[in-house]
């Protein structure tokens, strides 16, 4: 049998008032309470203009049907432009978009960049609709307090909340290329949160969730709302974001110190042309299988990402330098790249 007073255990499990605590405990609960305020601040302007879609319809490139879908996504215009990723609506048929108040829409897809993971939706409603302004993520800093906004295997509106854990992160996208300047963050995200927003302590946008690693806790990805900036800026002008293309095949290839030295190269790695195609931009400058391309419009080239990045949508059209070792020479060639199709 226990011996014990139940009123002076009862006395001594009441809290102390806040007056009679320890200055330590006092300074610490104070904190809570602002970092409380701040998310809770956040979630009331924000939440409004967090939305959860569904798609159906979904076909694969074999034109085979696949399972619907879902995911998050934020209006940033009060007519109606919706920010998500690319990944929760790729190949879908029909697109419908509920709001936190309820009302659902059927949403148009205006164009999607798969290479960023950044997707535009537009739905069409009779008055304005709460929109979320967009920030920056040059204002942030590693450990600044985020929130995420999202609807997590079906649950709508969950808000989880961390810190920023590092910046200028780089994620490889479905369609293999580099996704630059992704901030990584603590905030949970769960299948579902994809397409929702990463919002500042201000309520600001700073970046798209868009990934988590499987089996990992605490590691979570966004693009930067300024990355997603520029895919809006490139699907509202073409519907599509233009990027240039050389028409080769290629790997990336480490190269012998020997050739390094030789050619006085200034990186240990370039890039190996492993094929090209006919009468595209590279077989017309004369680029041969084999060749290996170390600079592109004087820029060193030390791998296939460095080429991607080289080739934005201003290399179109345009006579560029590229300069390529050719078993024991080093040749300048004259390319004018085209549009990378799809």
């Amino acid at each position: 049998m226990l011996d014990f007073d139940p009123v002076s255990s009862e006395a001594d499990a009441r809290p102390a008032p806040a007056a009679d605590l320890p200055a330590a405990d006092a300074a610490e609960r104070a904190a809570m309470d602002a970092y409380s305020r701040v998310v809770t601040g956040v979630v009331d302007a924000a939440a409004a203009a967090v939305v959860a879609i569904a798609v159906s319809g979904r076909t694969d490139e074999a034109g085979r049907a696949l399972p619907g879908g879902g995911g998050s996504g934020f209006l940033f215009t009060p007519d109606g432009l919706i920010l998500t990723n690319s990944h929760v609506v790729h190949r879908a048929r029909e697109i419908e978009v509920t709001t936190t108040a309820g009302q659902r829409f059927a949403a148009d897809l205006l164009g999607e960049d798969p290479h960023t993971d950044v997707a535009l939706l537009r739905v069409a409603a009779a008055q304005p609709l709460p929109a979320l302004p967009l920030g920056s993520a040059r204002t942030i800093r590693a450990g600044q307090l985020v929130v995420a906004i999202g609807n997590p295997l079906g649950f709508a509106c969950t808000v989880t909340a961390g810190v920023v854990s590092a910046l200028g992160r780089s994620l490889r996208s479905t369609g293999g290329r580099l996704i630059e300047d992704v901030i990584q963050t603590d905030a949970a995200l769960n299948p579902g949160n994809s397409g929702g927003p990463l919002l500042d302590a201000g309520g600001r946008v700073v970046g798209v969730n868009t990934a988590i690693i499987a089996g990992a806790q605490g590691i979570c990805f966004a693009t930067s709302i300024d990355t997603a900036n520029q895919v809006v800026a490139e699907l509202m002008r073409h519907g599509r974001v233009r990027r240039a293309s050389l028409g080769i095949g290629a790997q990336n290839l480490p190269l012998p110190r020997r050739y390094v030295r030789w050619f006085d190269l200034p990186a240990g790695a370039a890039v190996r042309v492993m094929e090209v195609a006919a009468d595209g931009p590279a077989a017309r400058a004369g680029l041969e299988s084999g060749d290996i391309v170390v600079a592109f419009e004087g820029q060193a080239i030390d791998g296939i990402d460095a080429l991607h990045r080289a080739l934005d949508a201003g290399a179109i059209g345009r006579a560029c330098a590229i300069e390529v070792l050719r078993r024991d020479r080093r040749l300048r060639l004259t390319v004018v790249p085209g549009e990378l199709a799809g």
